[in-house]
């Protein structure tokens, strides 16, 4: 079987970035199922692996605009310290959490400001190229629920 739209694809995978630090890796962890066409996976990725076998072993690079997008300067905002309840204790470089129109968003905190916190609204990875090392372990067709969810089931142990 090969990857197309509608498989659950498993691979074992590498991330690093132009410099060659690792980033992310299923190595020594069981490898990483996705919903082939699904949006489970950046879309430059997905785009490079359609039509892999079992078996398949590849580098590719990602570009930025392929991965999580250019970084957005207007993503970058201040916020006042009364938007953040009063006992939360908050430190440059971790993630705060918000409910948006679309479902929660992430942002990382940047720094102090005179009146509260400097926040990033960008994703962690964007404006950087990602480079994968890639690995196809399996290729099956996706049951019917995953398809109705979108996303791929662990035997067993999902329930919505």
């Amino acid at each position: 079987m090969k990857t197309a739209n509608g498989m659950v694809v498993t691979m074992h995978y590498t991330l690093t970035d132009d410099a060659g630090a690792v980033i992310d890796s299923s190595q020594g962890r069981e490898p990483l199922p996705y919903l082939h066409g699904h949006g489970n996976i950046v879309p430059g990725l997905e785009k490079a692996l359609e039509g892999a076998a079992v078996g398949f072993k590849s580098r590719i690079t990602v570009s930025a605009a392929e991965g999580y997008g250019e970084r957005n300067p207007e993503a970058v905002f201040d916020a006042p310290r009364d938007q953040f309840p009063d006992d939360m204790e908050i430190a440059p470089g971790m993630q705060v959490y918000a409910e948006g129109p679309e479902g929660p968003v992430t942002f990382t905190v940047i720094e102090f400001t005179d009146n509260g916190v400097k926040l990033d609204a960008n994703h962690p990875l964007a404006g950087m190229n990602l480079n994968f090392e890639i690995e196809i372990m399996d290729v099956r067709e996706a049951t019917e629920e995953e398809l109705a969810h979108g996303h791929v089931h662990s035997p067993g142990d999902h329930h919505h």
